[in-house]
C-alpha cells in the first residue's frame, strides 16, 4: 500500500508513504529540493535512493542533521531526538533585535501590554518609526518558529499577528518583547523520546 500525505499547495511539505512486505513503512517527505527519507528498514532506504538517483540528479548527504532551518540531533543510547531551530533564531534575532545590549525576558509576552487595534499613533515621529518596521516579516518568522520547533510561542504570537495591517508602536514593543525572549531561549526546541516501558 502506498499513497501521499495531504498538501495545500505546491509550496507546502508533501509526504508520500508505502508499506513494506515486511509489514513496516517506509516515507519520502519532500519539500520543494530538500528531501528526507524514513523507514526502520535501512537497505530498503538505500533501495530508494538508488531508484530516485536514476531519475533525479541526487546529492546523498547521509544521516540528516539539518532539514528546513532545523537541526536534528540524535542521542541513541538514550533514544531521543530533538529538533532546534537555534541558527534560524539567530538570524531572527540579527535581522529584527537589533543590539546586543538588549536584555532577554523570561516569559513570551508580559501582562503590562494591553494590545488592540485602537492604540493610535499620537505623533508623526510613531508614525514615521512604523513605517519603517518590518511587522509584518518578524511575525511571519514567529510563525514559522512555532510550526517547526516552538509552540510556546503560540498564544503570543496570536496575539501580536492581530494587528499586521494596523501595527501600532505598542505593537511593536510586543514583538520584540517575544524575541527577546527567544533570545533567552534559543537552545529550547522539541524532544521526542522513546518510551522505554513498553507502552
Amino acid at each position: 500500500m502506498c499513497g501521499r500525505g495531504y498538501t495545500r499547495s505546491l509550496y507546502d511539505p508533501c509526504v508520500y508513504f508505502c508499506k513494506l512486505s515486511s509489514g513496516e513503512y517506509i516515507y519520502l517527505l519532500l519539500y520543494l529540493d530538500d528531501m528526507l527519507i524514513a523507514s526502520k528498514n535501512r537497505s530498503s532506504i538505500d533501495k530508494l535512493k538508488v531508484q530516485l538517483s536514476y531519475e533525479f540528479e541526487m546529492n546523498d548527504l547521509r544521516e540528516a542533521r539539518r532539514v528546513l532551518g532545523m537541526e536534528i540531533e540524535r542521542d541513541r543510547v538514550k533514544r531521543r531526538v530533538s529538533l532546534t531551530q537555534k541558527a534560524y533564531s539567530q538570524k531572527m534575532l540579527q535581522k529584527f533585535l537589533i543590539g546586543d545590549e538588549i536584555k532577554s525576558v523570561s516569559s513570551p509576552l508580559a501582562l503590562h501590554f494591553k494590545l488592540s487595534a485602537k492604540m493610535s499613533l499620537k505623533t508623526i515621529d510613531d508614525r514615521e518609526y512604523m513605517s519603517h518596521v518590518s511587522y509584518a516579516s518578524a511575525v511571519g518568522s514567529l510563525m514559522y518558529a512555532i510550526v517547526c520547533t516552538r509552540p510556546d510561542l503560540s498564544q503570543a504570537v496570536s496575539i501580536v499577528s492581530r494587528y499586521i495591517h494596523d501595527r501600532r508602536k505598542g505593537h511593536w514593543e510586543a514583538v520584540r518583547w517575544i524575541l527577546r525572549y527567544i533570545k533567552g531561549t534559543v537552545e529550547v526546541g522539541l524532544l521526542f523520546e522513546k518510551d522505554v516501558g513498553g507502552k
